[in-house]
């Protein structure tokens, strides 16, 4: 492919990003103009208060935090699918996002059978109590992998391990929740659909730089990660260290799923299906332009799927997961049999 091709393509996604940021901006269930969305964020003229606040406090988090998550999952699941050499790997398949779950349903079905409090009701402290819970479960997943990469060989051995993890995890949750009063139950099952705008006010401005800091680490494995394209054997003789890099490789990817899952929720799809997207619309396996397009296609479709989920005219939001789910799986479909079709050609 031709590098202008392939920066034309980067063009277009720029662009699809600022067009739906704005869109994120102008619709959702109260409308307004978008003659004054642009005086709200640029401070011309009269503004109202009403319509002020909704932009800043609501609809401008969401449209960022939308952006930085869809980013943080796209490579994450590019990096997993790499590591594992297997296309249906994504950030939940080592157990990260069912360790971050597992977290939260400790605290949230836990907090009102023990201290017949919900942890719904404590509102910012409530928040910030199931953020934190998350990363820990997050990281104590992530550390157990880290330590069990160690010990084995194989990828699919590993594979296989982070699935009988994400089993357990759900096992224990489960039981959680036959013991927990429905209140409860109700507030985990909201946090398990996993939503954008959970992330408000301070947590915002928290999240996303954590991901501006986080992300841009991507670009420097960009050489570990076309090696191990090659096969072990190849990579070994090139003087890649196989078990350090396949280590450094799952610890970052786990750390952006853990940040993720811990202010959003376990957010489905995203992380499965843009790598096979970019994959699909480059026509390349090198990662020198995978990690880019990934960056910004994973912005994008969830700046899209968030769009779709809270659709002009309607009260509330749909859960993101649920959208993600129909507008990834397709995608992943189609990309999939169009390769199948190109092999047999």
């Amino acid at each position: 492919m031709k590098r202008i091709s392939v920066t034309a393509r980067y063009a277009i996604l720029i662009a699809l990003i600022a067009v739906f940021f704005v869109l994120n901006l102008i619709l959702g269930s109260v409308e307004i103009p978008a003659k004054a969305v642009f005086g709200i964020l640029f401070g011309n003229g009269e503004q109202n208060e009403i319509w002020a606040n909704i932009i800043w406090k609501s609809r401008m988090p969401q449209a960022l935090t939308s952006i930085v998550a869809g980013a943080g999952l796209a490579v994450s699941g590019l990096l997993m699918q790499t590591v594992f050499r297997n296309p249906l790997a994504g950030p939940s398949v080592l157990g990260i996002s069912s360790g971050a779950s597992l977290g939260v349903a400790f605290v949230v079905l836990l907090a009102g059978r023990l201290g017949s409090v919900a942890m719904s009701s404590l509102g910012v402290v409530g928040e910030v109590t199931i953020t934190l819970a998350a990363i820990a479960g997050s990281l104590l997943v992530m550390a157990l992998i880290a330590f069990v990469s160690q010990k084995v060989r194989g990828n699919v051995t590993l594979l296989i391990i982070g699935v009988m993890i994400g089993y357990v995890a759900n096992a224990i949750i489960g039981v959680l929740k036959f013991f927990s009063v429905e209140e409860d139950i109700r507030a985990y099952v909201i946090w398990g659909l996993g939503s954008f705008s959970r992330v408000s006010g301070g947590q915002t401005t928290t999240f996303v730089l954590l991901m501006i800091a986080t992300i841009p680490f991507a670009f420097l494995l960009i050489k570990t990660l076309n090696l191990l394209l090659l096969g072990d054997s190849y990579a070994r003789n090139l003087g890649l260290n196989i078990r350090r890099s396949r280590l450094l490789v799952i610890s970052y990817s786990g750390v952006l799923i853990a940040i993720v899952t811990a202010y959003c929720g376990p957010i489905a799809f995203i992380g499965l299906a843009v790598p096979h997207l970019c994959r699909g619309l480059f026509r390349t396996s090198d990662h020198t332009v995978l990690i880019p397009s990934c960056l910004l296609a994973g912005a994008f479709l969830a700046l899209f799927c968030n769009l779709i989920a809270r659709m002009p005219g309607f009260e509330g939001a749909l859960p993101v997961n649920s959208v993600t789910a129909l507008i990834g799986a397709p995608v992943v479909m189609w990309v999939l049999f169009k390769k199948n079709k190109s092999d047999r050609e």
